[in-house]
C-alpha cells in the first residue's frame, strides 16, 4: 500500500515527427529521437484539448524543438490555429493567431469560442513552417439539453519508467465524449533504474525542484506516442494529485522523507514551479494560470441535464496528515473536526453545487480513496491517513449533507491507489446495514507499480463488506451514463512491462438511477 515505491526507471526519450493514421482518422506521430537543431519540428509534445463547454473548448500545444531545454528562449513565436468541421479541414469554422513565449514555456492555450454544442471538431496548429498533428475534440451539450447518453473514460497514475502506456493506445480507439484524468500525470522522483524503458538524457533524471526541471519531466511523459494519441482523440478534464509536486504533500507542507526537510517558504517556491509546469502542459483555461504557489483548480462542468462533473482538489488546501502520516491506528488528531481534505471554501462550493444541481448524475472526480479501508480488520483498525480515512470529519460532513438533503445519484471517481475497486459509500461503515448514500469507482493506474498482482489485498475484503470489487491490473475505466443507469467497465491490460498488451473487460457494474450502490452485470468474479 506504500505508493512511494522507489522509482525504477526506463523509457526512451521519444519525440514525434512522421505522421501515421490511427482509428478514427486521427493523425499521430511515429516515434523518433528528438532533435533541437535549426528547422526542427516544434510540435514534438503533441496536441490536446480540454474543459469543453457548449460553445467553447481549450486547445493546447507546446512548442519544443528541443523538449529537454527547460523551456529556454527569449523570443515570442507566432502560432496559427484552425478548427474545422471535418478531419480534412475543408470546412474551417474558426481560425486565429496567438503568440507563444518563454514566460509560459512556449505553451499555447487557445480558448475557442462560437462553436456548436454537442459537436465534434478537428483542430491543428501551424508555426515555424510546420503543421502539428491533428486533434479531435467535442463540445458539451447546451445547458438546457437532455442528452441521451455520455461516454467517458477516466485514468490516473502513469509512472513513465514502470511501464508502457498501452492502455492509452486502446483508449484512443474507443468511442468517447471525453477523458477525465485524476492526477499523478508525472512522478517527481529520481530516475535512476532503467528496467522497462530506455534511459532518458542525464539532465532529465534528477528529482525536479525548479521550473526548468519540472518542464523537462513533463516533456519526457508528453513524448510518449500512446499518451499523445489519447490526448489527440478526446478532450480531457484534468486535476492533479501529489506527484505533480511531491509525494504525499499537504498544502504547503513537504513530505518528511529522505530528502532534507523544507520549510514552508522553500516548499511554496517548489510548489509554484510545479503548478506553473502543470498549467503549461495541460489543456486548461487562462482562469487557471497560477499566481505563484496558488492555482484555483476545482471547477464544475455540466453536460446538459444528464451529468454535472465536480473536479476537486484534495491536495492544495488539506490539513497535514494525522498521526504521523502513512498507515496508522486511529489517534485523537485524526478525529479533530477542524481537519479538512478540501479546505472550507471548496467544501462549501461542493455542497452548494450538490444542493442546487439539476443534473441527473452528480459526479465527484477526485484523487484519493473515499470509502473506509481498514487494512487490519478486527479490533485494531489500521487506516491510510493520506486518503479520506485520514480526514473523517470532512467525509462525515459530505455524507451527512447527502443524507440530510437526500441528494440522489452521486458517483465518486477516484485514482491514486494503483488498483481498481467498487465501493458502497455508507452512512456508517461500522454498520453494513446502514444506508448506502453513493457509489465510488476507483480506477487503477496506467502503468504505476508495473504489471501488478494481488499483494494480499483480497484477504482484506471480508473485513470491509462495503467493497464489492478489487483488481490489481493496469488499464482505465470506461463509463456510459443514461437517464436510467450508469454503467462502468473496468478495462485492463495483462502487462505493461512490455508493449502491445491486449485489452480485456475485467468486470462491469451498473448503478440504477435512484438506487445508490453498484451491481455487477458482467466480467470475471468480483475478486
Amino acid at each position: 500500500m506504500d505508493r512511494r515505491t522507489l522509482l525504477k526507471a526506463g523509457g526512451g526519450a521519444l519525440a514525434l515527427s512522421a505522421l501515421d493514421m490511427v482509428p478514427g482518422g486521427l493523425m499521430v506521430a511515429e516515434a523518433h529521437q528528438p532533435s533541437g537543431g535549426p528547422g526542427a519540428a516544434p510540435f514534438t509534445l503533441g496536441v490536446a484539448s480540454g474543459d469543453p463547454l457548449p460553445k467553447s473548448v481549450v486547445l493546447w500545444t507546446r512548442l519544443a524543438t528541443d523538449p529537454f531545454d527547460g523551456g529556454a528562449g527569449t523570443r515570442q513565436v507566432h502560432v496559427k490555429w484552425e478548427v474545422a468541421a471535418d478531419e480534412h479541414f475543408r470546412r474551417v469554422v474558426r481560425r486565429g493567431n496567438t503568440m507563444a513565449g518563454p514566460e509560459l514555456g512556449y505553451s499555447v492555450h487557445v480558448e475557442v469560442k462560437g462553436l456548436r454544442p454537442s459537436t465534434t471538431y478537428w483542430y491543428r496548429f501551424r508555426s515555424r513552417g510546420a503543421i502539428s498533428p491533428v486533434g479531435r475534440t467535442r463540445t458539451a451539450p447546451s445547458a438546457g439539453a437532455s442528452p441521451p447518453s455520455l461516454r467517458f473514460a477516466f485514468a490516473s497514475c502513469q509512472q513513465w519508467q514502470r511501464g508502457y502506456y498501452t492502455a492509452y493506445r486502446h483508449m484512443a480507439e474507443q468511442d468517447l465524449d471525453l477523458v477525465i484524468h485524476l492526477g499523478d500525470y508525472i512522478y517527481e522522483g529520481n530516475l535512476n533504474n532503467f528496467e522497462v524503458r530506455a534511459a532518458p538524457p542525464e539532465p532529465v533524471r534528477p528529482e525536479p525542484m525548479d521550473l526548468a526541471s519540472y518542464r523537462n519531466r513533463y516533456a519526457l511523459y508528453k513524448l510518449d506516442a500512446d499518451l499523445q494519441a489519447a490526448h489527440a482523440a478526446f478532450p480531457f478534464l484534468v486535476t492533479w494529485d501529489d506527484h505533480e509536486v511531491e509525494n504525499n504533500y499537504a498544502s504547503d507542507i513537504s513530505q518528511v522523507d529522505a530528502e532534507p526537510d523544507q520549510d514552508r517558504a522553500v516548499f511554496r517556491q517548489r510548489r509554484a514551479a510545479a503548478y506553473q509546469a502543470w498549467y503549461e502542459h495541460m489543456p486548461v483555461r487562462a482562469s487557471q494560470v497560477p499566481a505563484g504557489p496558488d492555482l484555483l483548480l476545482y471547477r464544475r462542468l455540466r453536460f446538459g441535464d444528464l451529468a454535472e462533473i465536480n473536479m476537486l482538489d484534495t491536495r492544495q488546501y488539506r490539513s497535514d496528515q494525522a498521526c504521523g502520516g502513512g498507515l496508522t491506528p486511529p489517534c485523537d488528531e485524526l478525529v479533530d473536526p477542524a481537519r479538512t481534505i478540501t479546505g472550507p471554501e471548496q467544501e462549501s462550493w461542493l455542497l452548494d453545487g450538490l444542493a442546487t444541481s439539476r443534473s441527473r448524475w452528480k459526479v465527484l472526480a477526485q484523487q484519493v480513496f473515499m470509502a473506509q479501508l481498514d487494512i487490519a480488520p478486527g479490533p485494531d483498525a489500521l487506516l491510510n491517513t493520506d486518503g479520506w480515512d485520514g480526514y473523517p470529519a470532512s467525509r462525515d460532513r459530505l455524507f451527512g449533507f447527502i443524507a440530510d438533503r437526500e441528494v440522489s445519484d452521486v458517483v465518486v471517481l477516484t485514482g491514486d491507489i494503483h488498483t481498481s475497486w467498487v465501493n458502497d459509500l455508507k452512512a456508517d461503515f461500522a454498520d453494513p446495514a446502514s444506508a448506502t448514500l453513493a457509489t465510488e469507482f476507483v480506477g487503477t493506474s496506467i502503468s504505476s507499480d508495473g504489471d501488478g498482482d494481488d499483494n494480499g489485498i483480497s484477504a482484506l475484503l471480508p473485513g470491509n463488506p462495503h467493497i464489492k470489487f478489487f483488481s490489481n491490473r493496469r488499464g482505465f475505466v470506461q463509463c456510459e451514463l443514461t437517464r436510467r443507469e450508469w454503467r462502468t467497465d473496468y478495462q485492463e491490460v495483462p502487462y505493461v512491462t512490455r508493449p502491445d498488451a491486449p485489452l480485456t473487460t475485467r468486470a462491469s457494474f451498473v448503478v440504477e438511477s435512484g438506487r445508490p450502490g453498484a451491481e455487477q452485470v458482467g466480467g470475471a468474479p468480483i475478486v
